[in-house]
């Protein structure tokens, strides 16, 4: 039994498909089915159900998956041992942020880090919470940044900084003239929100929740960007709501349409999350020491209400 016949046999559990695995594994599919193969006769056992497509586990070969997983997670552990016995910060490092994150956080610390650890390789990709959990356990990232807390068993999350919400209201709103806005005057009909898949849609609606509706159908208007929601409210279909971060970006005569709350201020909690396997833990403080001390000069709110992101969240 060999670490890569447990990569090959993790590989094909997850596609569900010898060839498309081998792809994955960088390997001939008659490489990767021959060490399989090897490792069921020295076993005596039959791992995969070839009969069936897509390719799915026996009985026995979903245990021995789950087994190969802390095996491997354990070999790679090793390299991580050495690395930090050495200090040496550097290799590849897979990380992934949401969509409401990445595109105002990723320039405020992409370039000090690239200049302070040079020989570490930065793969980075835009992707849901869901996606971003599912990534983690599967072991193809090794950190993300989202919007938490997640309440995920599997998942360590290690906060960076609380973002506030801020309101942007278009002058002929009944709100337009409050220099502060307070959580009880919205009206739920009235907030454009995201798109189904952002997480801070699902923490607009849990802070709305007790908000009255003037009908049952509730954010009719949902878009996939904060620009697009910044151009529907300014023809007058609603006020919205956006990250802090993302106002910062805004341009002057729309800065005029920003309405702080008043305190404590709805926010949501942004974290560092990695799998509770630890491995490359020496980037993944790297990471965080790089981002904290950039983004406490951008964000110096205390006095916050932390909204959860996470959907049909109960109060």
């Amino acid at each position: 039994m060999t670490i890569t016949q447990l990569k090959y046999v993790l590989a094909v559990a997850e596609h569900q498909n010898f060839t498309v695995a081998a792809e994955h594994s960088f390997v001939t599919q008659p490489t990767l089915s021959m060490q399989i193969q090897k490792l069921e006769d020295a076993l005596d056992v039959r791992i995969f159900n070839r009969t069936k497509k897509p390719i799915t586990l026996t009985e026995i070969g979903k245990k021995i998956v789950e087994q190969a997983k802390t095996i491997v997670e354990e070999s790679n552990r090793i390299n991580d041992i050495v690395d930090q016995q050495k200090g040496y910060i550097g290799g590849e490092f897979r990380i992934a942020m949401i969509p409401t994150i990445m595109p105002t956080l990723l320039p405020i610390f992409l370039k000090t880090f690239n200049e302070k650890y040079p020989k570490v390789n930065l793969l980075i990709e835009e992707l849901t919470t869901e996606e971003c959990i599912k990534k983690l356990k599967d072991g193809h990232i090794d950190a993300a940044i989202a919007a938490t807390p997640l309440e995920n068993e599997d998942v360590r999350e290690l906060p960076l900084y609380y973002e506030p919400f801020v309101g942007f209201v278009p002058p002929t709103h009944k709100l337009a003239s409050k220099k502060v806005l307070c959580v009880d005057e919205l009206e739920a009909d009235d907030i454009l929100l995201l798109k189904d898949g952002h997480c801070f849609k699902e923490s607009i609606i849990n802070m709305c929740s007790s908000i009255n509706s003037k009908n049952s159908k509730s954010f009719q208007i949902q878009s996939g960007s904060f620009d697009t929601l910044i151009k529907l409210a300014k023809e007058n279909l609603g006020m919205t709501l956006l990250p802090y971060l993302h106002s910062l970006d805004l341009a002057e005569e729309d800065k005029s349409l920003m309405r702080d709350f008043e305190s404590p201020v709805p926010a949501r909690e942004v974290s560092l999350i990695h799998h509770k396997s630890q491995l490359k833990m020496q980037l993944i403080e790297a990471l965080k020491n790089t981002i904290d001390g950039l983004v406490r000069g951008a964000i110096s709110f205390h006095d916050v209400k932390i909204i959860s992101p996470l959907k049909d969240h109960k109060k």
